[in-house]
């Protein structure tokens, strides 16, 4: 089975400031193609913290790992270093990424979004990746996402704005997976019951999971 561990960034996430809605849109997401998410991690901010989680992920060997968050020019937009920390590999300067950055912002600013077109150094960081690393194109802000293959996994790192986070993996990813998973499927049923004691039922579905391993029961 396709697995895949999502691992949202973002320190306002964990002082709930903002509620983290792009684990719960990326679960549905895989699970509806017939894949499994075997872990959701929420992690500050912090170059350290995200790279040791990775590094956790990245022993399980799953099919994917998702970080959602941490691409941008501020400061605290570290998850990418993060990444080649965890990989233990260099960030460069990955030419398209850079075009492609260059080129947004060139749009942004004949649009009047944005004052100058000119390459800063805050800009020009979204286009540095870990060695080995492709961007994936973003066609709702600036920052470009990144897939990363790794030795029995692959790193896809998206934007924590949701419509960018939905755009990039609707784009990219998601077409990928459909081939690999085939004929690959979720399916979902809800029976009522109008017994109110949890503890009546508790025979029954034990009964149910019992003989059907694959199918998740939940009252």
């Amino acid at each position: 089975m396709f697995t895949v561990e999502t691992v949202a960034i973002g320190s306002e996430i964990l002082t709930g400031q903002v509620l983290g809605t792009n684990t719960r849109w990326l679960c549905a997401q895989v699970a509806g193609m017939g894949g499994a998410v075997e872990r959701a991690h929420i992690v500050a901010d912090s170059t350290a913290d995200i790279a040791e989680v990775l590094r956790s992920c990245l022993r399980r060997r799953p099919s994917s790992i998702i970080t959602c968050g941490g691409l941008g020019p501020t400061a605290d937009d570290m998850t990418l270093f993060a990444v080649a920390g965890a990989l233990s590999r260099e960030m460069t300067l990955h030419p398209e990424a850079k075009e492609w950055v260059r080129k947004r912002y060139q749009d942004l600013a004949e649009a009047g979004a944005v004052d100058s077109a000119e390459m800063t150094p805050a800009r020009e960081k979204m286009a540095c990746l870990p060695a080995g690393a492709e961007p994936l194109p973003n066609r709702v802000g600036a920052a470009p996402g990144v897939r990363c293959p790794a030795e029995d996994s692959e790193v896809i790192c998206l934007p924590g704005v949701p419509a960018e986070m939905r755009g990039i993996f609707e784009e990219s990813p998601s077409p990928l997976w459909r081939k690999r998973f085939g004929a690959a499927g979720f399916a979902m049923r809800e029976a009522w019951t109008d017994c109110g004691d949890e503890s009546v039922l508790a025979p029954l579905l034990h009964r149910v999971a019992d003989e059907h391993s694959r199918v998740y029961i939940k009252s």
